[in-house]
């Protein structure tokens, strides 16, 4: 997506005990149209044409982008 600004999000997964996680990129527009990550990760097309999550192994998503008002996780 040229000219918009995206945000990282780190992601944890578990899997059969280990942890692991990996950070995405998304649109920052995108997350101020959700109320909550998981919502995003569930129901965003720009997100679901980027990247799968697979939500039964996801633990917490947070954003880490240190300019933004407030982090949100994906169990809130």
């Amino acid at each position: 997506m040229s000219g918009s600004r995206d945000v990282r999000i780190r992601l944890l997964f578990v899997d059969d005990g280990s942890y692991h996680h990996e950070v995405i990129r998304v649109p920052a527009e995108a997350v101020a149209r959700h109320e909550r990550l998981i919502d995003l990760l569930q129901e965003e097309p720009e997100v679901l044409r980027r990247t799968f999550v697979d939500l039964d192994r996801l633990c917490a998503a947070h954003l880490v982008e240190d300019h933004l008002p407030e982090s949100r996780s994906v169990t809130e």
